[in-house]
């Protein structure tokens, strides 16, 4: 068995702050002899794929990012020197997800009864653009017609305990930006202006705090939320010449942008207004009863004892990408309780235990 803590404790002496790297990807590659090593680079950002085939059957990979984000002020150690205290690790990127990048790493090189093809898609953009990250390995999957059927994020998605959640789905992002217009004016003649404020009042109940949908069972609502509305001169005898609001959605997969749009067009008809609106990052969701998900909750329970629950909680994840290729993608790693903090820290008994979840995963996947 590889030792997972050694291999771990490595990884997080490395530097690799968002965008760089700082040669662990190559140290992977090094490590990992036995899989073929395809290094992808594009504008600065370094993507390694590595692959080995076992047998003719399915094709699973697991991905995840050894960039982290900065460490900021108040640690208590050198944030990228590893301190073992009490049963934990504490560095930068401990949790976030050098741990989880370790486990499968050592699990793929251990693994001697597999059917089908291993791949591990590694990037150093995700906690930064994510422009030229995983996107890119991808993109060359693809043109290689070697996309797999499945895969495996090692994020920390564990709650209380370490075993409690597997994600099958994240929502996506909207943000948009509506221009109310209006016409500037004096205040002691509100006749002779066009006062956007006034325009929008009646119908802001309309829109602010919007259900888009009614949500599913593994999604709540897609809600409008107002993150910024601004106007005016900050006096108190000019109207403003226009309004802007701005707002985010986090949106399941029954709310697309057009839905939005459509709605917006509805709620503002006969307003003079204009409208910018980006989806950052799209939905997906997952089969509960895909066999990646079965089979990854099989290996949970055998582990940890825990059965544990799916759900769609939290931000955005490189996850996203792979479903947009027609992967069937789940989540699960250590316990996110210190992601992106001061003293970072993972238990030394998760990463142990992930390790052999994925092992065992391995060894008795079939797709």
């Amino acid at each position: 068995m590889s030792d997972v803590l050694e291999f771990l404790n490595r990884l997080l002496e490395f530097k690799s702050i968002t965008p760089d790297d700082d040669g662990s990807l190559k140290f992977i590659a090094d490590f990992m002899p036995e899989f073929e090593a395809k290094f992808l680079e594009k504008n600065g950002t370094k993507n390694l794929i590595l692959t080995k085939k076992f047998g003719d059957e399915t094709h699973l990979a697991f991905a995840g990012h050894l960039d982290v984000v900065p460490p900021g002020n108040g640690w208590d150690i050198d944030p990228f020197t590893p301190t073992i205290k009490d049963g934990y690790i504490y560095a930068r990127g401990t949790q976030d997800m050098k741990s989880g990048v370790a486990a499968f790493v050592c699990a793929c090189k251990d693994a001697k009864n597999f059917n089908g093809t291993l791949s591990l898609i590694l990037t150093s953009d995700e906690e930064g653009d994510g422009t030229y990250g995983t996107i890119e390995a991808l993109k060359f999957l693809k043109q290689q017609g070697n996309l797999p059927e499945f895969a495996v994020v090692a994020e920390p998605t564990c709650d209380e305990k370490f075993g409690d959640t597997i994600k099958i789905g994240r929502r996506g992002s909207i943000n948009g930006k509506i221009l109310i217009k209006g016409k500037q004016g004096h205040a002691a003649y509100p006749q002779k202006c066009v006062n956007p404020v006034h325009l929008l009042a009646p119908i802001f109940a309309k829109f602010a705090g919007y259900d888009m949908d009614s949500g599913s069972d593994f999604f709540d609502a897609s809600k409008i939320v107002i993150t910024d509305i601004r106007g005016g001169m900050q006096v108190c005898n000019v109207t403003p010449n226009d309004v802007s609001i701005m707002f985010n959605i986090r949106n399941s997969n029954l709310t697309s942008v057009d839905d939005v749009k459509s709605y917006i067009d509805s709620v503002f008809a006969g307003i003079d207004f204009e409208y910018d609106i980006k989806q950052s990052s799209k939905p997906y969701l997952t089969d509960k009863d895909s066999k990646v998900v079965k089979a990854l909750a099989k290996s949970v329970d055998k582990i940890t004892g825990i059965t544990p629950e799916l759900n769609s909680k939290g931000g955005t994840s490189d996850a996203r990408l792979l479903a947009e290729y027609g992967v069937k993608v789940v989540e699960f790693g250590v316990k996110n309780d210190r992601i992106h903090a001061v003293n970072e820290r993972v238990g030394i008994d998760e990463v142990i235990k992930l390790y052999e979840i994925f092992s065992d995963l391995i060894e008795n996947f079939r797709g």
